[in-house]
């Protein structure tokens, strides 16, 4: 077994059979594991389940500290990174169980982030589904989302001036599109702002 822990606090540990095993100090602990100590089949197998859950639990924990996910996202990030798929929904009940991951207010966080940073509804909901928040909880995530138009004035008012012509008109429009807001809430802030919008859509 390795004297120290490598960076992600695991320790190393190499098996007669040259197996080497990457486990955390609570699973070294509970098993009582020392250099040279011998294991039997069932305890060596009953080592290998328990490495892989805390595996499991620990990356959980690792991904939810650095963004915002839902249980299915959690799960899926879980398997990609070669957990047992087993063993990642384990860790997502687990989470769940500890109040360390809540659909529910992770798609508050979503909703609230995509509000700050000036984004359409339509921006709001591609959010939402691409980290997997269940369809039923979008509705309440949603409700009382803020009107965009003073958002999507000051855009316009920063990137178009009296001199724009309809080719930078028309960037900045496909700009704002892609923030999620639709071609009739663009128009009439052109329109506000007495900028020719014949050439796009009403909706």
């Amino acid at each position: 077994m390795a004297a120290a822990p490598d960076r992600a606090e695991r320790y190393r540990m190499v098996f007669d059979d040259d197996t080497v095993m990457r486990l955390y100090r609570q699973t070294v602990q509970d098993f009582g594991l020392y250099a040279g100590k011998e294991l039997s089949d069932e305890e060596f197998r009953m080592l290998c389940s328990a490495a892989g859950e805390m595996s499991a639990k620990m990356r959980a924990v690792r991904i939810v500290a650095a963004s915002s996910v839902s249980k299915r996202d959690l799960k899926n990030r879980l398997i990609q990174k070669g957990e047992d798929p087993e063993q990642a929904k384990a860790a997502v009940a687990w989470m769940s169980e500890l109040s360390l991951v809540d659909d529910r207010k992770t798609a508050e966080q979503i909703v609230s982030r995509c509000v700050a940073k000036g984004y359409g509804l339509l921006r709001a909901k591609q959010a939402l589904y691409e980290k997997q928040i269940p369809k039923e909880l979008w509705e309440d995530a949603l409700s009382g989302y803020p009107d965009q138009t003073d958002k999507i004035m000051e855009y316009l008012e920063a990137k178009l001036d009296d001199f724009s012509d309809q080719k930078a008109v028309k960037r900045v429009v496909d700009a704002l599109l892609r923030k999620g807001h639709t071609y009739g809430q663009i128009r009439r802030c052109l329109e506000k702002l007495s900028v020719d919008a014949e050439d796009f859509p009403e909706d």
